[in-house]
This record gives C-alpha cells, sequence and structure tokens, in this order.
C-alpha cells in the first residue's frame, strides 16, 4: 500500500508542478490589453455601462487571478455624470479558463463605490440601461457568455434623487454582497448601510429576477432591521405600468414617536405613540398601499380591520378598526384646559401644526374606552382629518351610566383654533358627568344635558374667553350638596337673625331640576334655573364667567305649602366665587326686615333726618364731631352716604 502510495504520489507532484510553471509561465506571457479588453467587454455586455478607467490597471494571474481598474467610473452613452464610480473596481477571474487564456469573471469586488441614482419627472432613470441590458441578456436562448456569481461591495455610498416628488436621500458605509443569478433564476441581496445615523441590516430575495426586470411577477421576501424600526415583506411583486406588491407586512417598533422622527415625520403632541407592532395582508399599487386583515398594536390597545395609506402629494390615511379595550390617556395626558396646579386656564397656545400634514378618515368601535380618568362603554366613533379641520364624530357610547352622541370640530386658522362641539347625554349620572366635564362636585341625580357651543382662541384661556352657544340640563331625583334649605328656611323663618350656623351642610334634595343657560364671549347667563324640591324650591338668575370661573348669581329659596295655605318663607340669597367651592349666603337686609325688632330701625335708617338724628346722638356720646370737610370732598362723602 506504502510503495502504491508513493507510485501515485509522483506523478501527481509532478502534474501539480507543471501547473504551477504554466501559471507563472502564464503570468509572463498573459496578453494583458487582451485581459483588460476582454474584462470591460464583459462588465459592458453585463451592466449596460461604459467603464471609464481614470487610474492604473493591477493584473495578477497567482497566486490569485485578478484585474484591479483604479479610479473607474460607469456610465450610460447618453450620460454626462458615471452612475457608478469607484475607487477600486476588483473583477476575479476563473482559473482554469484563465490557463487557456480564455478571460472569465468569477465575482466583482467594488471598494468605494459611489452609486448615484436620477429619477427624471417622467419615471425613468439613470439605471435603465442596465435593467434593459440584465433583462435582455438573461432571457432563454440569449447569448451570453458572461456568468457573474457574486458582486460585493464595500465602505459605499448611495445618492437618490426623485425630481418628480422631491425627494433626496443618502445612504453611507455600505457593505453589500449580491447573489447574482448565473445559474438559477434567483437573486439575492444582504448586506448593511448608515441611513439618517442608524445602522441598517437589510435582506432581499427575488425568486425569479429575469420576471421582476421585466416587470413581470416574481417571488420577494425583503428584510430590514434597526433600533428604530423593524419591516418584513413576504409575497410577490410586479412592475409593469405601476409598482404592484402583494403579501404579508410585518412592522415592529420599540417607539413609533422615535421611527417616525426618523423616518421625517412627527405624530401630533408629545404623549403616546409607543410600542407598535402591524401585521397585515399587504396589496401596494403605485402610492397606495391597501392593508386587510390587519392587526395592529399602539400603546398596549390591540386593533383588527383593514387600512389604507396613499401618498399622491399629500398623505391620507384610512382605517376601520375594531377593539375590545382601548386607553387614549397616553394621547391626552400633556394637554391640560387649566394651568397646573391651579384653577385658572391653560394659556399655553396650541400647536396645530399636526392638523396640516396628513389627511385622515378612520372608524373605530370599541368594547371599553379609557380617556384619563373617564371610563366608557361600548363606543362608536369617527375622526376626519382633512385640510387642517379635524371632526371628530361619536355614534354612541355608552358613558356615565347612560348614553352619549355628538360632534366635536376643529379647524386651524394660522395659529387660531376655531372649536364646535355639539353633545347629548340621555339619563346621565349627573355627579359624575358634571365633576369630569364642569369640575362641579355639588349635583347628584340623573338626566339629560344637552351642549352646543363654539369658540375661537389660540390656547384654552382664549377659547373660554370667546365662548358662545347655550347648554340644557333637566335632572330628577338628585340633590344639591353644601346647604340643606328646608331646614335653613325653617330656621330662618323662627329667627331671621339667628345667622347662618350650618348654612354651608348637609344638601338640598330635588325632584326636578332645570338649567338653561346662555353663552357670549366668555359670559353664561342664567335664562331658567329651578330646583323643585319635595319641601322647597329654587330660582337662580344672574351670570357666571367662564374665564374667571366664578359664580355673581342671586336666587330666592322658598318652603313649599299647602294648596289654599298662607304664603310660605321667601328667601333671597346670593352665590359668589369661585366654581369648585363658591360662598353661599342670604340676602341681610331680606333678613333684617323678618325680624319684628330690626325691621322699624331699618326703615328708620333709611330716612335722611333720622339717620341725620341718630348721627348727632351718637356724636355727642362719643365726644366728638366729624372734623370739617372741604367742600371738593364734602360733595363725593354726600353722594357715598346717599347710595346707603
Amino acid at each position: 500500500m506504502a510503495q502504491g502510495m508513493k507510485r501515485l504520489g509522483t506523478p501527481i507532484a509532478a502534474l501539480l508542478g507543471v501547473a504551477l510553471i504554466g501559471l507563472v509561465a502564464t503570468s509572463w506571457f498573459l496578453n494583458r490589453d487582451a485581459l483588460r479588453q476582454a474584462v470591460e467587454a464583459q462588465i459592458r455586455a453585463v451592466t449596460g455601462l461604459d467603464l471609464v478607467i481614470h487610474g492604473p490597471i493591477d493584473v495578477s494571474v497567482f497566486p490569485a487571478s485578478y484585474v484591479s481598474f483604479h479610479d473607474v467610473g460607469l456610465k450610460g452613452s447618453a450620460a454626462t455624470d458615471p452612475a457608478l464610480s469607484v475607487d477600486v473596481l476588483t473583477a476575479n477571474l476563473r482559473l482554469l479558463p484563465l490557463l487557456l487564456q480564455r478571460f472569465e469573471i468569477a465575482d466583482v469586488m467594488m471598494l468605494r463605490p459611489h452609486i448615484r441614482v436620477v429619477r427624471t419627472p417622467d419615471g425613468e432613470s439613470n439605471w435603465t440601461p442596465f435593467i434593459d441590458t440584465i433583462a435582455r441578456t438573461m432571457k432563454p436562448g440569449a447569448d451570453n457568455p458572461v456568468s457573474f456569481s457574486e458582486i460585493r461591495i464595500q465602505d459605499g455610498v448611495l445618492s437618490y434623487d426623485d425630481a418628480a416628488n422631491h425627494l433626496s436621500e443618502k445612504l453611507d458605509d455600505i457593505d453589500l454582497s449580491l447573489a447574482w443569478p448565473s445559474i438559477s433564476r434567483s437573486f439575492a441581496a444582504t448586506g448593511q448601510f448608515d441611513w439618517r445615523g442608524e445602522r441598517v441590516d437589510g435582506a432581499i430575495s427575488a425568486s425569479d429576477f429575469l420576471a421582476a426586470l421585466s416587470g413581470d411577477r416574481s417571488g420577494l421576501k425583503a428584510r430590514l432591521s434597526s433600533a428604530p424600526l423593524k419591516v418584513a415583506f413576504d409575497g410577490s411583486v410586479a412592475d409593469r405600468t405601476s409598482m404592484m406588491m402583494e403579501g404579508v407586512l410585518t412592522i415592529d417598533s420599540p417607539s413609533l414617536r422615535s421611527a417616525l422622527g426618523w423616518m421625517g415625520g412627527a405624530p401630533p403632541g408629545s404623549g403616546g405613540f409607543g410600542r407598535f407592532a402591524l401585521k397585515a395582508r399587504a396589496n401596494l399599487v403605485g402610492p397606495s398601499i391597501a392593508l386587510t386583515n390587519v392587526n395592529v398594536e399602539l400603546d398596549g390597545n390591540v386593533a383588527e380591520g383593514v387600512m389604507t395609506y396613499a401618498n399622491n402629494g399629500r398623505q391620507t390615511l384610512q382605517a376601520t378598526l375594531a377593539a375590545g379595550n382601548l386607553d387614549f390617556t397616553p394621547y391626552i395626558s400633556t394637554f391640560r384646559l387649566l394651568a397646573s396646579g391651579a384653577r385658572d386656564w391653560n394659556r399655553q397656545a396650541f400647536d396645530l401644526n399636526a392638523l396640516s400634514t396628513t389627511d385622515l378618515d378612520m372608524r373605530l368601535s370599541a368594547a371599553r374606552v379609557t380617556i384619563g380618568a373617564t371610563r366608557l362603554g361600548r363606543t362608536a366613533f369617527g375622526a376626519n382629518l382633512r385640510g387642517g379641520a379635524l371632526a371628530l364624530s361619536v355614534g354612541e357610547a355608552q358613558v356615565y351610566g347612560g348614553i352619549a352622541r355628538g360632534s366635536f370640530g376643529i379647524a386651524r386658522s394660522d395659529a387660531i383654533a376655531d372649536v364646535k362641539a355639539q353633545f347629548q347625554f340621555t339619563d346621565v349620572d349627573l355627579q359624575a358627568c358634571a365633576s369630569e366635564l364642569f369640575g362641579v362636585t355639588k349635583l347628584s341625580g340623573r338626566g339629560n344635558l344637552n351642549v352646543s357651543l363654539v369658540a375661537s382662541g389660540s390656547s384654552p384661556f382664549g377659547l373660554a374667553s370667546s365662548l358662545d352657544g347655550t347648554a340644557s340640563l333637566t335632572g330628577h331625583d338628585g340633590a344639591i350638596s353644601g346647604f340643606n334649605v328646608e331646614q335653613l328656611l325653617k330656621r330662618l323663618e323662627r329667627r331671621p337673625l339667628s345667622g347662618g350656623g350650618n348654612f354651608r351642610s348637609g344638601s338640598t334634595p330635588y325632584d326636578k331640576l332645570t338649567i338653561a343657560v346662555k353663552f357670549a364671549d366668555g359670559v353664561a347667563t342664567a335664562e331658567d334655573i329651578r330646583v323643585e324640591g319635595p319641601a322647597a324650591r329654587l330660582t337662580l338668575t344672574g351670570t357666571a364667567s367662564v374665564p374667571s370661573r366664578e359664580y355673581d348669581m342671586k336666587g330666592v329659596a322658598s318652603l313649599n305649602t299647602p294648596a289654599g295655605g298662607p304664603p310660605g318663607f321667601d328667601l333671597p340669597f346670593v352665590v359668589q366665587g369661585p366654581w369648585d367651592d363658591p360662598l353661599i349666603f342670604p340676602d341681610p337686609e331680606s333678613l333684617i326686615r323678618r325680624s319684628p325688632a330690626s325691621a322699624p330701625l331699618l326703615d328708620a335708617v333709611k330716612d335722611r333726618k333720622t339717620r341725620d338724628a341718630v348721627k348727632s346722638v351718637l356724636e355727642r356720646l362719643t365726644g366728638g364731631g366729624a372734623k370739617p370737610v372741604a367742600p371738593d370732598a364734602a360733595a363725593p362723602a354726600a353722594a357715598g352716604g346717599n347710595s346707603n
């Protein structure tokens, strides 16, 4: 066995020696001009671009077989600027054909290439000759002596200019490997690049590269992965008259706000738009994409339905989605009607820029909805944003134990927001409704509320100052906390000057509550306010300032009397102060008149002669008179005395 191996090894070694000598001899006698011309011809045949060489050429046969061109440009015959310029373009050669003086490229390596893609308004590109040539040479039966297996790009730069869409982008530090379809019909490219400061991993493969280049249908898989966003597509592609793609689309992002900012967009406000995931069946035609079987998740909210997106010069999103639980709290958490830690309206200007960037048409239904502290049951609503005007409509919402319907609109006029709201609340819990909508915590019961308001301003305070419209409330079987009208009236009827005592304690029950208010320039005027209870009744007149959030009202409280009985006790009272804690006190003059001992004194004091006599007696008792007053000062003093 050992002797046989020696006998076999000797001719093999001799053969290798002859091959080595042949390689060395080939490198000596190689026609370098012919090699250069052959490589240039093959590159031109594959790309359809002319090879323009400005630098030196390196040729090596052993130990590595390659040709390196320095400072190279590739351009179309009619182009003035090269579509591709490369610092060093290396064509690795196949060894066996080289020994037979045939020059065949195995793969191509491009070091520091600059790829320039220009798309004209008519849709043509400076790379059209390359695409046409590839499609022609790869057709069955075509005379194609070229068989690249791979093209590698290292430290490359790609610049893209689209005159039709006014778009310009740049990719840096491109490391890419393209699996050229020398035997199979498939094509694949994998690599990395930098875009807008983020490193992106990418991969793309076409099952039928010739069909894809010709615009026919081909299988397509694509994947892009970066820190802000991950996108994957698995389906098919065709490009006859316009780009068409159909397949499964998957998008995932730890922060949709960051991802949109990275891509050049920005969602409204500063809250929400965090974790995002989408999986759907996608159908893309030109600049429009339709998504069916959508499963989307945003900030923990999960919904299903259909969506469409188009970008025909203006972004348009349409969606019909259904969800179980929705929480809108993150999106309104930074919007404050009231100033932080105060009862004044917020004066910070609105940010209305988001109303002008996108058109939106959405239909959304949910079993449960959370908006801050508000909990809604089954809800169906729509949102329409077009031309800077936002319209929200609530078809039906289960809220405050009742049903709510209505609409809310915002139209932008420069930095001013024009707001219009119309809502109807039917059979709702008045305590929860009044507390959350108006900050009024002293009302309970059930009832109906109708609101129709318009306002215009650059901040919540501006809206409150310009508020116009009407509001009406009808309630039943409830109470107004803070005072007990029946007990108060009965005590004051017996002893009018006994004082308020526990005036601001207890509650006043009612059978029927009626409130009708008209708003004009931020001032609410009471048109009809009546409280009818089992033992007492109340009526109110006056105004309430919306900007300052204060009452200035007067009312009359009366005890109910049996039919045919004597008139009941009537007590005028005053309501003044802030909405959240107003002062309610009886009219002092009416109490003095109710007192048998004090009423004559009040009448006497109102008479001028009696008042002067009482004043004279008091001066003598106190031991001094009033100091002389200058004539100019006396007149105002007298006027002030007459007003009492």
